[in-house]
């Protein structure tokens, strides 16, 4: 596998579609819980307001930057390839052997995403 469709796969299908939907599966969000603690500890020393409302849109430009970054080097199928990895990680509780079904398709996605061939 080449070295660009690795870190599409690795970076955008499997971190950003498939261990969000898992994160959702589980009823966890990693992102938050860090943010929320960081943003508590960082209102507790400087008890600003502005302060608290940038701990509380970061979560929404973090998922912008990564949503685009998985646009930019995808495209259409590459956005795809991340929504059905997103599904896969959602009904892996449910669906094991469905759910890495969808895995599968998304990792093929994204490798096609990005401009190889399979033959």
């Amino acid at each position: 596998m080449a070295r660009r469709s690795r870190t599409y796969i690795w970076q955008f299908t499997i971190g950003l579609g498939f261990l969000s939907g898992l994160w959702t599966a589980i009823g966890i969000d990693p992102q938050d819980v860090i943010l929320n603690l960081i943003g508590t500890t960082t209102g507790e020393i400087f008890p600003d307001p502005m302060l608290r409302q940038v701990f509380i849109i970061l979560p929404v430009i973090l998922l912008l930057i990564s949503v685009w970054g998985a646009y930019k080097r995808g495209k259409t199928l590459g956005l795809a390839s991340v929504l059905i990895a997103y599904a896969a990680g959602l009904s892996i509780l449910v669906a094991l052997w469905t759910s890495m079904l969808l895995l599968f398709a998304a990792i093929i996605t994204g490798y096609l995403a990005t401009g190889r061939r399979l033959l």
